[in-house]
């Protein structure tokens, strides 16, 4: 992918290791979150539920652009992220930095190209996997733990610790899209019925 680098390019908030790592090539990062052309806003948004269906958390969202849901592990204690794209109206998860094969880490075969992310760890590119239904349930870590979303906008870096808003709880991420957006188009009706 042109525009950002295979190496950890991310802001102090993603950075794996809370800054034990350098953050390398902040504008590999900003091309990375797609941020270097400025695209329509759709009105979609990344919304975090709790299990009322009360919005905890919403994002904004433009086409292309990318967030990621950090969480330390829970045994080694060090940053895991999974990365996604908002990507043709859907929620994609693009890519994972694990620092380690610990317990439930890993890479699978067919599953995105792992490679080196130069410390140590290593990045999980190209899984590109559409989320079904564009939504998924997590039950939250403790403050430890700290799930947390990051993301960038308007040249901001942002932060949400979700362990600080439902530590223990069943909480739904999902997307929020205008009724244009989340219905497929009927091509079996004319156009002018």
């Amino acid at each position: 992918m042109a525009g950002w680098t295979r190496m950890s390019a991310l802001p102090s908030c993603c950075c794996p290791f809370n800054g034990g790592l350098r953050c390398l090539l902040a504008s590999g990062f900003v091309g990375w979150l797609g941020l270097g052309a400025v695209a329509a806003d759709d009105g979609a948004s990344l919304a975090v539920l709790d299990a009322a269906d009360e919005t905890l958390v919403e994002v904004p969202l433009e086409p292309g652009m990318r967030w990621c849901l950090g969480w330390n592990h829970s045994v080694k204690k060090f940053p895991v992220l999974d990365c996604y794209r908002y990507q043709e109206g859907r929620m994609v998860l693009e890519r994972s930095h694990q620092p380690d094969f610990a317990a439930g880490l890993g890479h699978t075969l067919g599953r995105g190209v792992q490679v080196s992310d130069g410390q140590g760890g290593y990045w999980i590119e190209d899984i590109d996997e559409p989320v079904p239904g564009d939504r998924y349930t997590l039950r939250v870590g403790s403050p430890i733990v700290d799930h947390r979303l990051l993301w960038q906008a308007e040249g901001n870096e942002h932060r949400v610790s979700l362990s600080e808003l439902a530590a223990g709880e069943r909480v739904t991420l999902q997307l929020r899209k205008p009724e244009a957006l989340s219905e497929p188009e009927d091509l079996s009706k004319p156009d002018d019925v």
